[in-house]
């Protein structure tokens, strides 16, 4: 009966050391805080009623994963409560580590493939190849409502940044003997300057660069454009093996190339 009842109490203390090193561990060690990781846990509980409570960044997290997954659709602006949040995501680590394992995705693929003199990987421009970061900087990272008399004036500068992982995939398939084509929602007459800046950026080298008629597609949306010129780059015999962009506008509709890779971009949203 003794012996039993120590076998009970070695349970117990066993138990209670397991639920202590749990804990531990989800709360994060000592070294993982030197290392600037801390860890917060949030109870699945109501956000109304008794001991429930609003958690910005989680709710803001929730959006951006619901715009990603296209479950969000057809918003106009960022809710006001996430500039934060959504200034930290592009502005930080996270950002650049999701357009990597995107963009490496892409490259893993691509490299299996067999390249022919007309095998082609179409790239939007905007927040794909080009960053627009610094515009959007100055206008809440999307809080605001789209201007187009703004917007126009930063690109005619043409001094948007490329994304660097961007331009590491448009490498790695020009090295594999992929010819590169630009299709963009940008107008016919910001084709020299888009020209210009896809240069400068480290982009020297593609087959088209296909901007926007905007009397052809007026009242379109950038699906049905895309989709057309995507229709047309097949019937001239090249051969759509990949397909990158931002928007699911890039990536939906027709024609759409043999696989399509979604960068991540919660400041806007094209139809």
């Amino acid at each position: 009966m003794q012996k039993l009842v120590v076998v009970k109490k070695m349970k117990v203390l066993v138990f209670f050391v397991a639920i202590v090193l749990a804990a531990w561990h989800c709360h994060g060690s000592d070294h993982d805080h030197d290392h600037g990781h801390t860890y917060q846990i949030f109870p699945l509980r109501m956000k109304t009623g008794h001991g429930g409570h609003y958690i910005p960044e989680v709710s803001c997290q929730s959006w951006r994963l619901g715009v990603e997954a296209h479950n969000v659709i057809d918003w106009k602006t960022v809710p006001q409560d996430c500039e934060g949040y959504i200034g930290n995501y592009m502005l930080g680590e996270q950002y650049r580590s999701d357009s990597k394992i995107v963009n490496q995705q892409a490259y893993f693929y691509a490299k299996t493939l067999n390249i022919t003199a007309k095998t082609a990987w179409v790239f939007d421009i905007d927040e794909t190849t080009l960053s627009n970061l610094p515009y959007y900087a100055d206008h809440g990272f999307g809080v605001e409502l789209y201007n187009e008399t703004s917007f126009n004036k930063w690109v005619d500068l043409g001094e948007a940044p490329a994304l660097p992982e961007s331009l590491k995939l448009y490498k790695k398939l020009l090295s594999l003997g992929i010819k590169i084509v630009f299709i963009t929602g940008r107008p016919l007459d910001q084709k020299a300057v888009t020209a210009t800046n896809l240069k400068l950026a480290g982009y020297h080298t593609w087959e088209k660069l296909i901007t926007k008629n905007t009397s052809e597609y007026h009242g379109k949306t950038a699906v049905t454009y895309k989709s057309t010129e995507r229709k047309k780059l097949e019937e001239k015999g090249y051969k759509i093996i990949g397909n990158i962009g931002d928007q699911w506008s890039d990536l939906l509709g027709t024609n759409t190339g043999d696989r399509t890779f979604k960068l991540p971009d919660p400041m806007y949203y094209i139809s």
